[in-house]
């Protein structure tokens, strides 16, 4: 056991220097994400009396600064380093969280400043985070890159959510309650100070300097981006619907961090295997195999529509995401790689119009529930938006098999040439 283990160490230490340092940042940044995701949801619902609606609107808010951040961080890349963009991505989620916990009332409008606030943060820290990762990783070690990201963000998914909730839980006043959260925003702001101080290691460099707004591009990437919409359908409302669920049927943020936790273990073991072993060809497997547990874990969370149906569906969610994951992002980059090549094109213009398919998405699918909860209530729009969303994800499966097949992108062992002539190939092939 201790020598495989320091094989996978010696096989971690092998990588170049920033692709471990941006590994690391990640990983602090991670400890925050839990709480993002899970804790803010349910603290909104805690201080609206359970209106399901205003959480989905402060997520809806969110998403609208994303896109807008993305194009404004591509021009702040010719003015600034792109590790100090990064950074202040990642501390302006603490600052979006001690806005909130400074309300006295959590009406629409603060809420959705709060998540306008978070949405800038997400916006600079996607942005760059995707041209570091697609700068110093290539095709034959994303699977790897992203099996190690996983790995990490899966094994603090055991342990914030369950600190975090007996840490609320063990407070019995509202009035100490909401001093618990106050800490935890505290705690999380110093971690986002970590977490840019250790960015500030790496020698990152900016990406080249060239026009990023297009609005004509290649088939293969009008391909990509009907994927990226169908990815960001479920991102519409499923980062706080485990939240919804649980408060709705468990009752407390205690029950809110056990059950996110148990399914992690499972999830970072396979997600660093497949990481480690996997090969290009395996990606579109493990892809359907995310979209398919997904799928299942909707359906039966929208049969049961109980505590079983929920903790079922959250098992099944914790172990589908990252599978989904783990697949896209390798097809994205790869794509990415490709189009820029035939178009002559920076590759931060892609990323900047990937996101404009993500929140298509988001908001199709945030708008699927509120006009369920609208013209329904809540509970239905709980119940079958997950459902519907969870089967119109299936299309992905083809839609990604069209994309390889088009682009060639997944290539034998065998055959794997350099990426130049890769690009030159598939040139040739789709002309």
């Amino acid at each position: 056991m201790s020598n495989k283990l320091q094989i996978e160490i010696d096989h971690f230490k092998s990588q170049p220097r920033n692709f471990r340092i941006l590994i690391f940042v990640n990983m602090i940044y991670a400890l925050v994400l839990p709480v993002i995701d899970t804790f803010m949801a349910a603290y909104i619902m805690r201080s609206t009396h359970g209106d399901l609606t205003k959480v989905v609107i402060y997520q809806l808010t969110i998403y609208t600064g994303i896109p807008l951040t993305f194009l404004l961080n591509g021009f702040l890349l010719q003015h600034f380093n792109i590790r100090k963009l990064y950074s202040a991505g990642m501390m302006l989620s603490g600052i979006s969280m001690i806005y909130m916990m400074s309300l006295s009332e959590l009406n629409v409008v603060g809420l959705a400043v709060a998540g306008f606030i978070m949405g800038l943060s997400f916006g600079f820290y996607w942005s760059n985070r995707d041209v570091l990762a697609l700068a110093i990783t290539n095709d034959s070690n994303r699977n790897y890159y992203y099996g190690m990201e996983t790995l990490f963000y899966t094994i603090i998914a055991v342990v914030v959510p369950i600190a975090i909730g007996f840490f609320i839980d063990s407070k019995t006043t509202p009035a100490s309650k909401q001093s618990a959260y106050v800490m935890i925003t505290g705690v999380v702001f110093g971690i986002t100070v970590l977490a840019s101080v250790v960015c500030f290691r790496g020698t990152f460099q900016n990406p080249a300097q060239k026009k990023y707004v297009f609005f004509r591009f290649h088939p293969l990437w009008y391909k990509l981006l009907t994927l990226a919409s169908l990815k960001g359908l479920a991102q519409g409302f499923l980062v706080t619907a485990p939240a919804m669920l649980i408060l709705k049927f468990f009752g407390n943020e205690g029950a809110l961090g056990s059950a996110t936790s148990i399914g992690a273990v499972i999830a970072a073991i396979i997600m660093y295997v497949l990481g480690r072993i996997s090969k290009p060809s395996d990606r579109i497997k493990i892809f359907a195999a995310g979209l398919l547990l997904f799928a299942v874990g909707a359906a039966i969370n929208g049969v049961l529509y109980s505590q079983l149906g929920v903790v079922i569906f959250i098992l099944m969610l914790l172990i589908a995401k990252p599978l989904m994951d783990l697949a896209y992002f390798p097809i994205q980059f790869q794509v990415i790689d490709i189009v820029s090549r035939i178009e002559k094109r920076s590759e931060f213009a892609y990323i900047l119009n990937h996101e404009a398919g993500l929140y298509i998405g988001r908001f199709l699918g945030a708008a699927t529930f509120l006009v369920m909860a609208k013209y329904g209530s809540a509970d239905i729009a709980l119940r079958y938006a997950v459902v519907i969303i969870g089967v119109l994800q299936l299309c992905s499966i083809f839609v990604g098999r069209k994309i390889i097949a088009q682009g060639k992108i997944i290539m034998p062992e065998s055959e794997r040439q350099s990426k130049e002539e890769v690009v030159g190939k598939v040139a040739e092939v789709i002309a």
